[in-house]
């Protein structure tokens, strides 16, 4: 298991399609894949689990991965919230 704080460097944050976007990069990866915000953790994977975090630009968050492609999972997820590939 693989656990790491990003902030979000994204001009709009994690709106509508943003989350879709991060939702799809998530659900590459075979392991489960969690992000925690504060008091609360949402599967990545689920479009209106992220959609409930309401994320914006510059807010920090955790991403929890874990299984066989962690590494890549959380390396992927990084450069998707730093605006290097979306």
């Amino acid at each position: 298991m693989i656990q790491k704080s990003m902030t979000i460097h994204l001009d709009n944050g994690l709106e509508a399609r943003p989350v879709a976007v991060f939702v799809q990069v998530a659900s590459q990866y075979e392991s489960s894949v969690f992000v925690e915000v504060e008091d609360k953790k949402v599967n990545a994977k689920s479009i209106m689990g992220m959609m409930s975090l309401g994320l914006d630009n510059g807010e920090e968050l955790t991403v929890v991965a874990d299984g066989s492609d962690e590494a890549d999972a959380i390396a992927h997820i990084e450069r998707f919230l730093n605006g290097q590939d979306e």
